[in-house]
């Protein structure tokens, strides 16, 4: 996965509030065996913690502080996106949404950018207030990502993925393919509180996973908004092996065996891993969003 270097980077898109105090309450959601089981809810599940019920009901955003900013400051052009994560989610971001916006255009619709919000620790949201135990997760209400960049290294560690620039990649296309869902009106068929390997909420996660890879099938050929030339100058075999990956680590039935010993595909909220791979190779294979019917 390689940026080119002297790609701009548009930082507009992302709000970096790293170091910034949340007013009011308690954290959400604590270390230790809670966290884990938030996570495990709350990965990359695509609405905010209030619907997790893992909300303290703090609904405020949190302010940037003077040392928040940090991506203002440290990634202008895409060698910054090739050497630091922070960088790197800027170019994600800049990359899936010029290619949303042309494939909205495309169709003759129009696509609403939504922001990336990166966070330590604790965030509010107009979702609810959460940890970083949550997971990178969209919210509906503001229309924004919200992503601690610490989760990374929770998903080699404590989920057993490679990792990898490009798992990294993986994780914020899908979580732009439900902002794309929530414009669509797609999104809300996850709400109808249903869990289960057939569940309208397992069809809208795997549907993110297929956006996901319909984005990556595209990367290196969608040209940028202001010049024109992508963003991107290579997008490796490997590299597509990482998302694969990260997509099976987060898999329902490899979470549920690895921290509770059993499968239950009856309470199933995001799909098998074998599934999670197959709907984002289905994505890239193709590269058309019109093949991510999940709900066929």
């Amino acid at each position: 996965m390689q940026f080119d270097d002297d790609a701009p980077l548009d930082t507009s898109e992302v709000q970096d509030v790293r170091g910034s105090r949340v007013p009011g309450g308690k954290a959400t959601i604590g270390g230790g065996i809670a966290g884990l089981v938030a996570l495990v809810l709350g990965l990359l599940f695509g609405v905010g913690p209030e619907q997790l019920g893992l909300s303290s009901g703090d609904s405020d955003p949190a302010p940037v502080s003077s040392t928040a900013a940090q991506v203002d400051r440290d990634c202008k052009a895409g060698r910054d996106a090739n050497t630091k994560d922070d960088c790197r989610i800027v170019g994600v971001v800049n990359s899936v949404q010029d290619f949303w916006n042309q494939e909205f255009a495309r169709r003759g619709s129009r696509y609403a950018p939504a922001t990336t919000t990166l966070f330590s620790g604790r965030v509010g949201t107009a979702c609810g207030s959460a940890t970083s135990a949550v997971g990178p997760f969209y919210c509906p209400g503001d229309r924004k990502v919200y992503l601690d960049l610490g989760f990374f290294e929770e998903l080699r560690t404590k989920f057993g993925s490679n990792g990898g620039p490009f798992a990294q990649a993986y994780v914020v296309a899908h979580e732009y393919g439900h902002h794309v869902q929530n414009l669509m009106g797609t999104l809300g068929k996850a709400q109808d509180g249903r869990q289960g390997a057939d569940s309208n909420a397992v069809r809208v996660e795997l549907q993110a996973d297929c956006y996901a890879g319909v984005w990556a099938h595209h990367a290196t050929t969608t040209p940028d908004a202001k010049t024109g030339k992508p963003l991107f100058s290579q997008v490796s075999d490997d590299d597509i092996r990482d998302g694969l990956d990260a997509a099976a680590a987060v898999g329902d039935d490899r979470i549920q065996e690895k921290f509770q010993g059993r499968v239950t595909p009856e309470s199933w909220t995001h799909g098998s891993a074998a599934q999670r791979q197959q709907w984002f190779y289905t994505g890239y294979r193709g590269g058309d969003m019109a093949r991510c019917n999940t709900f066929r």
